[in-house]
């Protein structure tokens, strides 16, 4: 309480200089809170490079209101302090919208700090389908939500993989995968489904023996087992399963949307996953197309993930914002991002229709076979 009370103070002591300058400046600046080093790294670290992406091509067609875009990106570093700061500088340097993190916990360390000074914020990546409440008006989404994704994975693991008893693991110290959790258990036993076993662990854990040990004892063996993980634990959970000898299906949500996956336990080992995630792999879209090409002629490499793309719809949601408000005032790009219908984005179309301001998005459903990611199918929301 006492860093959010000086936290707060510090933000009224900068807001009124910043946004006093903000309007007047060169260059419209638009923050990108991610964490480009520890273990959120392998999908903010894309997800920075397709908002950069974004900026480079916006620029190059002259930019927005007669002006360039400056993306200022200080790095989080994977700490929630970190990320607090983070968000200070980038109020207090006048950022006039800001975009970043791809997942809950993070946005909760420097969102509500934009939500005070009135300026919106888009997550790029994360999922919890309470953030705009929890947040407030200036809060906005790029993804879909964890109740969608969620759903999703539980109905492939009923429906297609067969599972009728399955065993839960969450990691208990971040808010996206302990909703990830809940939003699966509360799918999978709707459709019929029986949770067998439940297990935890926390974010760093690298020792994953004694959940295997618990998993393997359980008799009648589960058919599947679902891991709430980030990509730092989901590549180490699937080495180490695999390497008890334990070979049933690990499900998961969009956490396990990452090289991780197949490059830690290796393609001898990267079997019989399957993972919900955003929209844009094997997809034929036009959109799609275009964003692979231009990201491989950028940076020498396919997008790493889903998270890429994302990057880049939600810097391209705020410029859509500013274009429709003819306007760079932080107020009026509010305004016109709650009024978003019909955006086409690389990873699918965001419209704000629900109540929630969660957009109604298609989720990939993905399996690893010998470390190689296939497309299985695309399950479609309820849109209201």
């Amino acid at each position: 309480m006492k860093h959010l009370i000086a936290a707060s103070v510090a933000l009224a002591a900068v807001t009124g200089a910043a946004m006093g300058s903000a309007y007047a400046q060169e260059t419209i600046k638009i923050g990108a809170l991610y964490n480009v080093t520890g273990g959120m790294s392998s999908l903010d670290g894309p997800s920075l490079k397709g908002a950069q992406l974004a900026v480079k091509q916006i620029n190059a067609d002259g930019g927005l209101l007669g002006k360039q875009i400056e993306l200022i990106a200080p790095d989080g570093k994977t700490d929630q302090q970190e990320t607090a700061k983070a968000a200070q500088r980038l109020i207090s340097e006048g950022v006039v919208a800001g975009i970043g993190e791809s997942d809950t916990t993070f946005v909760m360390a420097g969102a509500p700090l934009f939500q005070e000074a009135g300026i919106p914020f888009v997550t790029s990546g994360a999922t919890h389908p309470e953030l705009p409440q929890w947040v407030g008006d200036y809060m906005f989404m790029a993804p879909f939500g964890d109740d969608d994704q969620s759903y999703a994975i539980a109905d492939y693991a009923y429906d297609k993989l067969g599972a009728r008893k399955v065993a839960v693991w969450t990691d208990n110290s971040m808010d996206f995968t302990k909703a990830l959790s809940k939003f699966f258990v509360e799918r999978f036993e709707e459709r019929g489904g029986e949770i067998i076993g439940t297990d935890s662990f926390m974010m760093g854990d690298t020792d994953f023996s004694a959940q295997i040990a618990r998993l393997a004892s359980i008799d009648p063996a589960p058919d599947a087992v679902f891991v709430s993980a980030i990509p730092s634990e989901a590549g180490l959970s699937v080495k180490q399963i695999r390497e008890q000898g334990i070979t049933m299906p690990i499900v998961s949500g969009d956490g396990f949307d990452t090289e991780l996956v197949s490059t830690v336990p290796g393609p001898e080992l990267a079997n019989d996953v399957y993972f919900s995630t955003h929209t844009y792999r094997a997809d034929d879209r036009e959109e799609v197309k275009k964003f692979i090409a231009d990201y491989k002629a950028e940076y020498g490499i396919d997008p790493e993930n889903a998270f890429a793309p994302l990057g880049y719809d939600a810097l391209m949601l705020v410029a859509d914002a500013i274009r429709r408000a003819d306007s760079a005032e932080p107020a009026k790009i509010r305004d016109a991002l709650a009024e978003t219908r019909g955006f086409k984005g690389v990873t699918g179309e965001i419209s704000y229709t629900r109540e929630t301001m969660v957009p109604p998005k298609p989720v990939s459903l993905i399996s690893v076979h010998n470390g190689k990611y296939t497309v299985e199918e695309i399950w479609e929301p309820e849109t209201n």
